[in-house]
């Protein structure tokens, strides 16, 4: 379902948070946890990734980078 947009190879640390940030960048933040604050974010890869319309971005379990098809529509609901 997903295609590899990019190669990262990124590793995983336990309580932190990783994503794609508006300019396309692989970002790590600390997890908030409890009375714990959270957040200062940093960039990890300059990817760079020019987004398509409609498709979701996400880390996958390799710490690559890759693209889904977004569901939209769906079913109408019953009354």
């Amino acid at each position: 379902m997903a295609d590899k947009v990019m190669k990262c190879g990124v590793q995983r640390k336990k309580g932190y948070l990783y994503y794609i940030d508006k300019k396309g960048n692989v970002v790590e933040t600390k997890m908030a946890r409890g009375t714990k604050k959270g957040g200062g974010g940093k960039v990890i890869v300059k990817a760079g990734i020019k987004r398509q319309k409609g498709y979701l971005y996400f880390i996958d379990k390799k710490g690559d980078i890759s693209k889904a098809k977004m569901a939209r529509g769906g079913r109408r609901k019953k009354r």
